[in-house]
C-alpha cells in the first residue's frame, strides 16, 4: 500500500473525555468542529455519546448538520458560529442551537425561527467572536425574554494559566451574567484546567480530547505510519531535494517517504522535524514536497518498509514545535489520502 496509515484510537479519545469529565461537577460537552478536529466527526461524535456526552459543539451549521446525521435526534449541537444569513433551513431541519453573536443574529433567529432555541456567545474580551457589554447590555432583557438556552464566552489565553487575560475576562463575564438563571460555559480545555472558578455549568473540551495540548495528560489519539517508496545512497556532497537544501556530510542512505504537504503534512515541519523508527529518532531532510517526504536513515541497522511520524516516540505538539505552529494545525490538515484505521 502506497498511502500512509493514519490509525485514530476511539478508546485514547473517550478516555480523555472522561479523565476531563471528572475534573468538573458541571455537563462536560464536546467539540468536534473542522471534522473532529481532522479525525471524522461521525465516528469521533459517536463514540463521544457513548462515553457520556450530552452537548457538542461546531463551527457552522453545516458541520452541524453532518453530525446531526451521524448521532441521531437526541444530542444538542451547538453552532458557535450564530444563525448567519442563509442558514435557517439547516438550522431548523437538523434542530442546531446557534450560539447567537449580534443583534443581527438575534433579530434574524427569532423573526425565522421564533419558536427554535438558541444561546448566546458574549465578548468577554478576546474580541473575536460575541457581543460586547455595551451590546449585551441593550439586548439583555429581549434576548433573556426569549428563554436562551446557554450563555457562554472564549478565554483568549487559557493555555497560558498565569496570563492576566484569564482573569480579566472571568471578571468580565461574570459581571455579564451573574445572578441569570440561565446555563454559563467559559471553559474549553485549558480553561477546566485551570480550575472551578472557570468551570461554570457546562465545559466544552476541544483539542484536549484528541490528544494535544495543553492538556499534557491526554492519551494520545493519533498514530501515523508512512510507508517507505525508495531507499538510496548518497554521497558526500550530493544533495537532496528541491532547491539543493540538504547536502550529505557522509556516506548517506535516505528513504524517500509516501506523504507531504497535500496530506497535512506542512512544508516547515522539514525545519528539525524527525520520525520514528525500530526506537530511533531520524532525521527529515531536504524539502517537504506534495507528496514524499526524504528522511536520513543511515543509522538504521536494518531495512524498514514504514517510518512513523505520530505515535508514542513523537505527538502532534512536538511535530508542531518543529514547524512553528500548534497542534490544532497538524490535527485539522490531515488530507484525504490516509488509509483511515479507527480502534476501539
Amino acid at each position: 500500500m502506497s498511502t500512509a496509515k493514519l490509525t485514530i484510537d476511539l478508546n485514547a479519545l473517550a478516555s480523555n473525555w472522561v479523565n476531563l469529565d471528572a475534573m468538573s461537577e458541571g455537563e462536560t460537552a464536546a467539540v468536534v468542529k473542522a471534522n473532529g478536529y481532522g479525525l471524522g466527526a461521525p465516528s469521533v461524535g459517536r463514540v463521544l455519546a457513548k462515553a457520556g456526552a450530552r452537548t457538542f459543539f461546531v463551527a457552522v451549521a453545516e458541520e452541524g448538520a453532518a453530525l446531526r446525521a451521524a448521532l441521531g435526534p437526541t444530542p444538542t449541537i451547538n453552532v458557535f458560529s450564530g444563525h448567519m444569513t442563509g442558514d435557517t433551513n439547516i438550522i431548523r431541519d437538523a434542530a442546531l442551537v446557534p450560539m447567537i453573536n449580534s443583534v443581527d443574529q438575534m433579530l434574524r433567529h427569532v423573526e425565522a425561527l421564533p419558536a427554535a432555541p438558541f444561546g448566546l456567545q458574549l465578548d468577554s474580551g478576546m474580541n473575536r467572536l460575541g457581543m460586547e457589554p455595551s451590546e449585551w447590555s441593550a439586548l439583555r432583557d429581549i434576548a433573556l425574554a426569549q428563554n436562551p438556552t446557554l450563555i457562554m464566552s472564549h478565554l483568549a489565553c487559557a493555555d497560558q494559566p498565569d496570563h492576566p487575560m484569564n482573569v480579566h475576562q472571568l471578571r468580565s463575564f461574570i459581571e455579564m451574567t451573574d445572578g441569570l438563571d440561565v446555563p454559563r460555559s467559559l471553559a474549553a480545555t485549558g480553561g477546566i484546567l485551570m480550575g472551578p472558578d472557570y468551570h461554570f455549568d457546562m465545559t466544552r473540551p476541544g483539542v484536549g480530547l484528541y490528544g494535544g495540548l495543553p492538556y499534557a495528560g491526554a492519551n494520545p489519539v493519533v498514530t501515523l505510519d508512512i510507508p517507505v517508496i525508495q531507499t538510496r545512497e548518497v554521497a558526500v556532497g550530493e544533495t537532496v531535494g528541491y532547491a539543493n537544501a540538504w547536502t550529505a556530510k557522509r556516506h548517506s542512505i535516505v528513504a524517500t517517504i509516501s506523504a507531504g504537504y497535500a496530506d497535512g503534512l506542512i512544508r516547515a515541519i522539514g525545519n528539525g522535524a524527525t520520525i520514528i523508527a525500530n526506537g530511533k529518532s531520524l532525521p527529515i531532510i531536504g524539502r517537504v514536497s506534495m507528496d514524499l517526504i526524504t528522511v536520513d536513515v543511515t543509522d538504521l541497522t536494518s531495512d524498514v518498509t514504514s517510518l512513523q511520524l505520530l505515535g508514542t516516540g513523537q505527538t502532534v505538539d512536538q511535530l508542531a514545535a518543529c514547524a512553528g505552529t500548534i497542534g490544532y494545525e497538524i490535527l485539522t490538515s490531515f488530507g484525504n489520502r490516509y488509509a483511515r484505521t479507527y480502534v476501539e
